[in-house]
């Protein structure tokens, strides 16, 4: 039977570290049974799947905006009424 062989286009990057940064970075690596290379790939990885700042105030901003039920441009206050002002 033949093998099921597939293509991914991938890109690589390259990282420049100091001496003392990539020795430490193989330690981990050997430490978890991987490669500096899978590393670095499941960091940039768990930036992706994270929520972006816009991302999350546009969430807010639907959550907010859900919970207003009831409003209507003629209920405005007063001037006086705003400002909590007995006359």
């Amino acid at each position: 039977m033949g093998r099921n062989w597939y293509c991914e286009a991938v890109k690589n990057i390259t990282v420049s570290l100091d001496d003392e940064l990539y020795r430490r970075a193989r330690m981990i690596a050997a430490e978890r049974d991987t490669s500096v290379s899978a590393l670095v790939k499941d960091f940039l990885s768990s930036l992706g799947a994270g929520e972006s700042e816009v991302d999350r105030l546009k969430r807010e901003e639907r959550e907010i905006r859900g919970r207003i039920t009831q409003f209507r441009a003629s209920d405005k206050l007063s001037r006086d009424e705003l400002h909590d002002r007995r006359l």
